[in-house]
């Protein structure tokens, strides 16, 4: 048995997770700090920075204890290295570095992304690759030809916004609070996806990659009118918020699904696997299933648990690196762009 103990700091979330053998998962802390960006409208990097470094330590004992799992029980220390924010992702790093040091043990550097691609595999068939990975959070909107743990490739992402980061800015918009995602989801299940016609952004023919910034400039325009960013709010009723809301549901969750089944037609493959926060909403999950029974091919969504970030995720995508002898060394560094 192979025990790997995981960090991950790369925004607003601080976790940590002890894993064995990439599948069974002993511990798995999440401290948020919804709380303390909220008032802000989204991620303030130095007070993520802050938050991590204050918690931490905490998380750290309070995780192998859950785990029963002492230090000298852990086999090597996973740490998302790359991407995030520059700040918050030293905080991990450092921390990591110290404890191999510390401990004596391998210190193993995770692509946070490559981690969310794969993170389907901890509750996922043994045998799951190859498949086309679609993973849509605040930060990225991204389609992976992932043939192994150590053989992912890009094909396409986002050109601008992210899934995720539309759905906050548009929760903006209407006034509704941060984050955005989960409330503009719960709304749409309540409105009328038929009732405004918002672009559905292909890009050139062929492409794989993701834009969301126009859709986000329709939502701006339509609640505002042609070229206004204020002032069209108190003609809103409950009832057009939510329909506002399954109208650009409607539109993102198309376009995921067209260029995730245009990968699939790409890569030749049978099975689709789905991983990021906004991996969780509810449309998306639905319109992917009905478009995968269409084709016959095999989906598999991360649980809801391993759809945010989180460090099971990292300390499961490190066992498999560690088995192939991808570790890093105490000069691993944190980069802000993958």
């Amino acid at each position: 048995m192979t025990l790997v103990l995981g960090l991950e700091t790369s925004c607003d979330e601080t976790s940590v997770a002890v894993v064995a053998d990439g599948r069974d998962v002993r511990s798995n802390l999440v401290a948020s700090q919804f709380d303390l960006h909220a008032r802000y409208g989204g991620v303030v990097p130095e007070i993520a920075s802050r938050a991590h470094i204050e918690r931490l330590d905490g998380l750290i004992l309070s995780a192998l204890e859950e785990a029963g799992a002492a230090p000298a029980k852990i086999d090597a220390i996973a740490v998302t290295h790359t991407p995030g924010l520059i700040g918050a992702l030293l905080i991990g790093v450092t921390a990591a570095k110290s404890l191999a040091w510390a401990w004596e043990r391998p210190v193993i550097g995770v692509n946070h992304i490559h981690a969310h691609a794969t993170s389907a595999a901890i509750t996922g068939p043994e045998h799951i690759w190859p498949a086309v990975a679609l993973v849509v959070s605040g930060g990225h909107s991204s389609l992976f030809h992932v043939r192994g743990f150590t053989d992912i490739a890009l094909m396409g992402c986002t050109a601008d916004d992210a899934a995720g980061e539309a759905f906050d800015k548009v929760a903006a918009i209407l006034g509704l609070g941060y984050p955005g995602g989960p409330i503009v989801d719960r709304l749409a299940a309540q409105g009328d996806p038929r009732r405004v016609h918002f672009p559905r952004t292909m890009l050139a023919p062929g492409s794989l990659d993701f834009s969301f910034s126009g859709l986000k400039t329709a939502v701006l325009y339509h609640v505002h009118g042609p070229g206004r960013t204020s002032g069209g709010l108190d003609r809103l009723s409950p009832q057009d918020v939510a329909d506002i809301c399954a109208s650009f549901s409607a539109a993102v969750v198309d376009v995921l699904v067209a260029k995730t089944m245009q990968a699939v037609a790409v890569a030749g493959a049978s099975r689709v696997v789905v991983g990021g926060g906004v991996a969780a909403n509810s449309m998306l999950r639905e319109r992917l299933a009905d478009a995968c029974t269409d084709r016959r091919l095999d989906l598999v969504l991360t649980p809801m648990e391993y759809c945010t970030d989180n460090a099971a995720m990292i300390a499961a995508h490190g066992y498999h690196l560690l088995a192939a002898g991808r570790t890093s060394d105490l000069r691993l560094t944190a980069v802000a762009t993958a």
